[in-house]
């Protein structure tokens, strides 16, 4: 069993930024057809990374490379030990660890709209790190485990019991996918490309670290959907891919909020959450 994990964290390294980059070109495509173009080519998001490697990487402070390679590592070793089936607190702490190393960044630069997009990334934090605990803590009641392996085949339908814990995390999932309405640290639309929030001053290879570090997430946060309906795979897969679909929808069907309101919405999801927990608590409760 170990060995099995092991080689689900080993996959995870090697084919993450592939079906990341994919999801990339696929939600571009989506997009394009719902406003009426054609939209770039699916493998567009591996030509635009290739093109960034390519370039030559200008920097204000090189603190600015290692903070950007420390945010794709621990982003990479979070989503490595997700899917190595391992403590899913862990793998929460190594998530937020990569977003702080994110913003250390953004600041280690003296642009005013770098500061900018790093102040709105720590608003963010703030907005969806109790919804995702609160997540873990629910998946945690359900299977009396907060290890992945243990959640990923359990035959108990976590998605019956946690039903407003699974809306707020798609509500945060907003978030962590930088779809509008609360993409306002930055945004994978064009209307932010000429000042693009806290990777403004990121460029070159730096810039491309960056995307990848994009696509491992997308692929771990599409898993942590899975694992609330992983008593059915069939089941599951299709609920990652229809709440993916919804996100894009609701990306191209709002506007950008300001930053008040994203940070009222994250936590208005975990008062959901909270709710939902504590109704589930009275019923084991009553249960026993």
């Amino acid at each position: 069993m170990t060995w099995t994990w092991l080689i689900g964290a080993v996959l995870f390294l090697i084919l993450a930024p592939i079906a990341g980059g994919l999801i990339a070109g696929i939600d571009r495509k989506i997009t394009a057809r719902m406003q009426g173009r054609v939209g770039p080519p699916l493998l567009q998001p591996f030509y635009d990374v290739g093109k960034l490697f390519e370039k030559e990487r200008a920097v204000v402070t090189t603190a600015q490379n290692f903070y950007v390679l420390a945010y794709l590592i621990f982003i990479a070793v979070s989503g490595a030990l997700f899917f190595a089936g391992g403590d899913l607190l862990l793998v929460i702490f190594a998530f937020t660890l990569a977003h702080v190393f994110l913003v250390l960044g953004a600041y280690a630069v003296h642009s005013p709209y770098s500061h900018i997009g790093a102040e709105r990334e720590l608003i963010q934090l703030m907005a969806y790190e109790p919804m995702i605990i609160l997540a873990a803590v629910g998946l945690y009641m359900v299977t009396n485990s907060f290890y992945v392996a243990d959640i990923a085949v359990t035959t108990v339908p976590a998605i019956l019991y946690l039903p407003g814990v699974f809306l707020g995390f798609a509500t945060i999932l907003t978030i962590k996918l930088r779809k509008s309405p609360f993409d306002i640290s930055t945004s994978h639309h064009a209307h932010q490309e000429i000042v693009k929030g806290i990777t403004t001053e990121f460029s070159g290879s730096t810039l491309a670290q960056v995307e990848i570090a994009h696509w491992y997430e997308n692929v771990f946060l599409l898993g942590f959907i899975f694992l609330f309906f992983a008593w059915n795979p069939v089941i599951g897969i299709i609920a990652v891919v229809v709440t993916y679909l919804a996100e894009i929808f609701v990306d191209n069907v709002t506007a950008r909020v300001r930053w008040q309101a994203a940070l009222k919405s994250g936590w208005l999801a975990a008062v959901l959450g909270i709710a939902n927990l504590a109704i589930l608590s009275y019923m084991m409760l009553g249960g026993v």
